[in-house]
């Protein structure tokens, strides 16, 4: 399901649950213990930055559908699975680079927006906070993490329509930082990685812990409360019925 390549200092965490890289509670806890990895690493200095990639065409589609549906138990676990997942990349000690190599719907644009810079493949691929879309609430603390990175106004704009936006729109609204051709996303997310790690060690920590300083903030919350928030309302009738619509054409 994940799969390592270390560049140099850069270590490459790459999402290969097929076909689209559902987020399972599995899969979320084992890119957690990925990151868990690399950021050990980085404390003896042989890691010093990492690159979340995904597969060709496909970043992450989101939480597993399936899991979301199966019983309030698989529910309450998937979010405790994946704001662990959002904790580790929020409060992590080693910068982390977003190679979105396609599609990143939903939760696949949560992990975007918690990394330190985002790189995103040219095409016809999207990107956004759909989650209304199919009946759900992406939550305070992931709209204050859009906020950031898009600012109120457009936030306020996009989220309330559950809108996905093309590379280009996503690169205007600040929500990439780059945009390049899909066979370069993965080299140029190693690269700005690499940017980071060669930097001067002390200075870069302390100057991305206070730019950071407000993402950490939003996640001092525990995962057994952040389920308790959103278990039992977050699921829905009207969820149900947009999701066995969904399940019904796979």
């Amino acid at each position: 399901m994940v799969e390592i390549q270390d560049h140099g200092p850069v270590r490459e965490i790459r999402l290969a649950r097929a076909p689209v890289n559902a987020l399972s509670a599995q899969f979320a806890g084992a890119i957690d213990a990925a990151l868990a990895e690399a950021y050990a690493a980085g404390e003896v200095g042989t890691v010093r930055a990492v690159v979340l990639s995904g597969q060709p065409g496909m970043f992450s589609a989101g939480l597993d559908v399936r899991e979301v549906m199966a019983s309030a138990e698989s529910l309450r676990t998937l979010m405790i699975a994946f704001w662990r997942l959002q904790q580790r990349i929020a409060l992590g000690s080693l910068p982390v680079v977003a190679a979105l190599t396609g599609h990143a719907p939903a939760g696949g644009t949560v992990l975007a927006v918690l990394c330190d810079h985002r790189v995103m493949a040219e095409g016809k691929f999207r990107m956004g906070l759909n989650e209304v879309q199919v009946g759900l609430f992406p939550g305070e603390t992931i709209f204050r993490c859009f906020e950031r990175l898009v600012g109120r106004g457009r936030a306020a704009a996009l989220l309330p329509r559950g809108a996905m936006l093309t590379p280009a729109e996503a690169l205007a609204a600040g929500l990439v930082d780059e945009v390049v051709e899909p066979a370069r996303v993965v080299p140029r997310a190693i690269a700005l990685a690499a940017e980071c790690a060669a930097l001067p060690p002390l200075a870069y920590r302390q100057t991305r812990k206070m730019v950071r300083s407000d993402l950490a903030q939003l996640f001092a919350a525990s995962p057994e409360e952040i389920a308790r928030q959103m278990g039992d309302d977050w699921v829905t009738d009207e969820t149900r019925e947009k999701m066995s619509a969904i399940l019904a054409r796979r």
